[in-house]
């Protein structure tokens, strides 16, 4: 079943949406060359920086029983042993084909049911996903639009925003601070913010992040098998990236993008 995106505004509250946008704006900051100084994350030296990253969290300091049973992690060919994310991207093309085998995970899984490859809090499916052909190296690309967006239910794309700006889109998806190379494709989650609060209200919006996260971990997985490199990446700014997108920013909220390339050798 199919309804129109806005049919879900009729169930939403204004208090609701306006806080919860608030809250989520509140996480944004500005890549951006001439403004980038205002958006400083953190003030931590480099050495300290270090020391805290990476480790685990035990909560007895004082008495630290363990089993003597060691946990032995999968082998590094298992499936679900995820490779390391890309540092840099190489320059080199990639078949449509692969773009389309890289999505299936997030396909409806049935045609009698509209249950999808991953979890979503009361099946409402708030994250939406678009595919760029960042660099113009995708060969086979079916249509005239670069822009596509997936219909999981259907299980095909459609082609988004035909008059979309480039080069608008492309400093949006790789602004001043990109250092990750020359990846083929970018893939952008966006929650669609009437859809994951109607129902759930406020928490809906953490449902809609732990979706997004899921989403991403399949694709992840999914460029193992292909023999793909990839990363996810947090550093754009918001309103720059919907615009770019040609979607309306006060209900399209962008959880995170993730850049995909042929497998450095």
């Amino acid at each position: 079943m199919t309804i129109p995106h806005d049919h879900y505004l009729k169930f939403v509250e204004n208090s609701v949406l306006e806080e919860t946008l608030f809250f989520h704006n509140r996480g944004t900051y500005t890549v951006d060359k001439l403004t980038g100084h205002t958006s400083t994350l953190h003030h931590l030296q480099g050495s300290e920086l270090e020391r805290m990253t990476g480790n685990e969290l035990p909560l007895d300091i004082i008495h630290t029983p363990t089993m003597e049973t060691k946990l032995q992690p999968p082998d590094r060919l298992h499936p679900l042993t995820r490779n390391d994310s890309c540092e840099h991207f190489n320059m080199g093309s990639m078949p449509f084909e692969l773009v389309k085998q890289l999505l299936t995970p997030l396909l409806k899984k049935r045609d009698s049911h509209y249950g999808r490859g991953y979890p979503s809090g009361g099946a409402l499916y708030p994250v939406e996903v678009f595919c760029y052909d960042l660099g113009r190296r995708v060969t086979d690309w079916p249509l005239e639009s670069r822009l596509l967006h997936l219909l999981p239910s259907s299980r095909c794309f459609e082609a988004h925003a035909t008059n979309v700006d480039d080069t608008k889109l492309i400093n949006a998806l790789t602004p001043p601070c990109f250092t990750l190379g020359t990846p083929a494709i970018a893939i952008v989650y966006c929650i669609y913010l009437p859809k994951t609060i109607f129902k759930y209200r406020y928490r809906g919006y953490r449902l809609a992040l732990m979706e997004a996260g899921s989403m991403y971990m399949l694709v992840d997985l999914k460029c193992k098998e292909l023999n793909l490199s990839n990363r996810v990446w947090s550093g754009f700014t918001d309103h720059q990236l919907t615009c770019g997108l040609a979607l309306n920013p006060t209900l399209f909220l962008p959880a995170c993008i993730q850049y995909i390339g042929p497998r450095n050798e």
